[in-house]
């Protein structure tokens, strides 16, 4: 395993964060490239003690030799809102400087390579890859950031960008495990799906004739920015053999509170399940787990709200499937005893809720995964 350490650019006098990455396999290896990172939003941490137990299972992988491609690693990555904290509570998700959100906002790759690349194109899709990575990589360290948060953007990006697999390790508030993926590798993903045991897996984007601007699901977070480079070439290109070359995947590890021992030695070990499957690691993989969900489109996913302040009381337990007019909260207000039902108005899974049991008016308050799209325009919260 090789250790990298990457500088970003400093905000003061006196001061510079870095980026560390781990590196395993060699260079040159014939199976796939997987890069995952955990804690971009930095007070979501279960991603961090996974990662850490995958470590162990990685180095003892490597030193058997059963490393057959390679595997990137950032165990923190996000060292800036690591270090946002405010009377003990961690700020991860803004930056404070700017107010903009760590996982929101990266380059659109394929509109910014289609110029260095449109002459390039060629028959063979393997080469087609190798000439889209190598423009991503150019641009990439062509950069000059303007800022400490645009240079840990670049940074990640550039270590990602030629990754098979890429997988950003989240968290909820209060959750199941469940994933994000973009409709076009919704088969790709059906492995990832079944070994991380996900309870919801939420697909975004199935306009895959969209043009360079099409909107996403809104933002264009980290893993989009990856995966959307593929189908959108697709489409600038469809007289050229392009493969989707970049199975992208933020998964939700649960919730906030979810940091255990038990847990992160499960989820790690059920990535070097995945790993094996893909043939990252060497060896027989295992059967497929049975699937405990279909796939539902972020579009028909439905985010409750308090129509007014109070205590926060939850009816139903995150997992649990829901009907139309059931009752998922209630907020009593406190001076005169008014108590709301929160009712769900589609059919589905309670996949996420709020940690805090204090609700102001139009707080998210809970998030149900419904089989059916409705919803347009952004579909992720800020």
């Amino acid at each position: 395993m090789q250790v990298k350490t990457h500088p970003l650019v400093s905000p003061a006098t006196g001061t510079q964060r870095q980026v560390i990455s781990w590196h395993y396999g060699a260079a040159d290896a014939p199976g796939p490239h997987v890069y995952l990172q955990a804690s971009l939003h930095a007070d979501e941490l279960p991603g961090m003690l996974v990662l850490q137990h995958l470590k162990h299972l990685l180095d003892a992988a490597d030193a058997s030799g059963q490393i057959k491609g390679r595997v990137t690693v950032v165990p923190v990555a996000n060292p800036i809102g690591l270090d946002q904290t405010l009377m003990y509570a961690q700020l991860g998700r803004f930056e404070l400087g700017s107010g903009k959100n760590f996982n929101r906002h990266y380059p659109n790759l394929a509109a910014i390579i289609t110029p260095m690349i449109a002459d390039q194109l060629g028959s063979d899709a393997q080469q087609n890859t190798r000439i889209i990575r190598d423009a991503m990589h150019a641009w990439l360290r062509a950069q000059t950031p303007r800022s400490e948060l645009e240079s840990l953007r670049n940074t990640l990006l550039d270590l990602a960008v030629d990754a098979d697999v890429v997988l950003d390790l989240h968290c909820d508030f209060e959750a199941v495990m469940h994933l994000y993926v973009e409709a076009p590798y919704l088969v790709q993903a059906e492995p990832l799906m079944r070994h991380m045991r996900a309870e919801t897996v939420l697909w975004a984007n199935d306009d895959v004739d969209a043009t360079m601007v099409g909107d996403l699901s809104g933002g264009l977070c980290f893993d989009e920015a990856l995966s959307s480079v593929w189908w959108r070439l697709r489409a600038a290109f469809p007289q050229m053999p392009i493969d989707l070359a970049c199975l992208s995947s933020t998964i939700e590890l649960r919730g906030q509170q979810d940091v255990s021992h038990a847990l992160a030695g499960m989820d790690a070990q059920n990535l070097m399940a995945y790993f094996k499957h893909i043939q990252v690691i060497d060896g027989t993989p295992d059967p497929l787990p049975p699937a405990l969900c279909h796939a539902t489109p972020l579009a028909g996913s439905e985010t409750l709200e308090a129509p007014h302040p109070g205590v926060l009381v939850y009816l139903k337990q995150v997992g649990e499937r829901v009907k139309v007019g059931d009752a998922v909260a209630q907020i009593v207000e406190p001076f005169t005893g008014k108590t709301t039902d929160i009712c769900a108005t589609v059919a589905g899974t309670l996949y996420a809720r709020q940690v805090l049991r204090w609700a102001t008016t139009g707080l998210d308050i809970g998030k149900i995964a419904g089989a059916e799209a409705f919803k347009t325009g952004q579909l992720l919260s800020a």
